[in-house]
């Protein structure tokens, strides 16, 4: 049989996983499980649970680009209960009250997240488990997630609207970070400038980023951060702000939602509740409010 040398990463994940809930199982996700098995579970709930679904799709479950670790948790019958990513980001889906606790204190053991995001009731009572012992919170933020499905109304083409290609890197990433500094209160050009702009570039490899640029100007610009069958993630929606009033935004955002439904059920997104502007730009696309979501941004580096 051939033999397997643990990384240190999945070593220290491993250790960790033990210290949490003795009667079930926590452990990380490795190339060596069923990533089958894992997207089945998520797709119980495709729309909530389609950043995780995407990042596996695109990286596998043990990747340096998913930033963090994924974990599973399972009952005594070795049933999947829940499945969290735990690193910069932390996502959870957890089925039981037991699987969510579990997740919980293994979070913990992270010192240098930089946000929590989920459902509002469920991320509601994960901070209940995590917040004694985990890192402070810096920003709390609500979300609503909107969907659109078919069918959908049709707009004016707007024939300029493309994928962006890395010619347009200069152009998508001030913008972006800009949009990130407005939610998190952290801009990634400060923070991590050559990260950022490795993701920016990749994703723009990848096909995930489209822009409307009129006489080298940006006018409009939507990233795919999660794309999967059964839905599509949608982030970082941006509308020039003398554009808005001649439609671009809404045009755009129409067609891009077409092209998107075309290979996938579904189309979602996340909007800061004190987005007005975007909220009604969503809903005059035909988007529909699904829910709420809670956003937790936390002090970093703490002991």
């Amino acid at each position: 049989m051939p033999q397997f040398k643990e990384s240190k990463k999945t070593a220290a994940a491993r250790a960790h996983a033990r210290e949490v809930e003795p009667s079930f199982l926590v452990h990380p996700l490795t190339e060596r499980h069923d990533e089958c098995e894992v997207l089945a579970f998520l797709l119980e709930r495709p729309v909530r649970t389609v950043v995780m679904a995407g990042l596996i799709r695109d990286n596998g479950l043990e990747s340096p680009f998913n930033r963090g670790t994924f974990y599973a948790c399972r009952n005594s019958e070795g049933r999947l209960e829940g499945v969290a990513l735990v690193g910069h980001a932390t996502f959870v889906e957890a089925r039981t009250e037991s699987a969510l606790k579990a997740f919980a204190r293994l979070a913990q053991k992270e010192r240098d997240a930089h946000m929590i995001l989920g459902e509002q009731e469920m991320i509601r009572r994960f901070w209940n488990y995590y917040a004694s012992a985990g890192q402070t919170s810096r920003v709390f933020c609500r979300e609503l997630l909107f969907e659109q499905r078919w069918p959908v109304g049709a707009c004016e083409p707007v024939e300029a609207l493309r994928r962006a290609t890395l010619d347009d890197l200069s152009l998508v990433m001030p913008v972006h970070a800009a949009m990130a500094f407005e939610e998190s209160g952290v801009n990634p050009l400060d923070s991590d400038a050559a990260g950022f702009r490795l993701r920016c570039a990749r994703r723009i490899e990848h096909g995930r980023v489209w822009v409307l640029v009129e006489q080298g100007e940006l006018i409009f610009k939507a990233d795919i951060a999660s794309d999967t069958p059964d839905c599509v993630y949608v982030e970082g929606v941006y509308v020039e702000h003398a554009s808005r009033q001649r439609g671009h935004g809404l045009r755009c955002l129409s067609q891009l939602s077409r092209t998107l439904l075309g290979r996938s059920s579904s189309v979602c997104a996340l909007v800061n509740e004190q987005n007005l502007v975007a909220q009604a730009l969503f809903l005059k696309a035909g988007y529909k409010l699904r829910g709420y979501y809670d956003t937790i941004f936390l002090e970093r580096g703490e002991a």
